[in-house]
C-alpha cells in the first residue's frame, strides 16, 4: 500500500527547499528509490512537501538512511529546523493519463 508524507517548514523558502532537495535526491533529477511522487510549494507561513512512497517501508529506509542523517548533518542552505510531519497510509490514488 502507497504511504503518504506532508512534511511543512514552518518560515522554510524555496532557496532552502533547493538545498534540501538537492541534498537528498538523486543527481540526475530522478526521485529516491521507492518514491513515486513528490510535490512540493510555498504555503502560507512556511514551505510544504508532499511525497507518496510505494509503501511505509521504503519511507522509512528514505528518512531513515538518507534523509534525517543528511538534515541531522547539516545542509548548506537548507532548512535548519525539522518539519512538522503528517503521515497516512493512501487509500485512493488517481493518476491523470500520461501525456504524450
Amino acid at each position: 500500500m502507497s504511504y503518504g508524507v506532508i512534511h511543512h517548514f514552518k518560515g522554510g523558502t524555496e532557496s532552502q527547499y533547493k538545498a534540501s532537495v538537492g541534498a537528498v535526491h538523486p543527481a540526475d533529477g530522478s526521485l529516491p528509490a521507492g518514491q513515486i511522487s513528490h510535490v512540493a510549494g510555498p504555503s502560507a507561513d512556511g514551505w510544504v512537501v508532499v511525497a507518496v512512497h510505494d509503501s511505509k517501508e521504503s519511507w522509512e529506509t528514505f528518512r531513515n538512511s538518507i534523509l534525517m542523517p543528511r538534515m541531522q548533518a547539516g545542509i548548506p542552505g537548507g532548512f535548519t529546523e525539522p518539519p512538522q510531519e503528517t503521515v497516512f497510509e493512501v487509500l485512493n490514488e488517481v493518476r491523470a493519463p500520461a501525456l504524450m
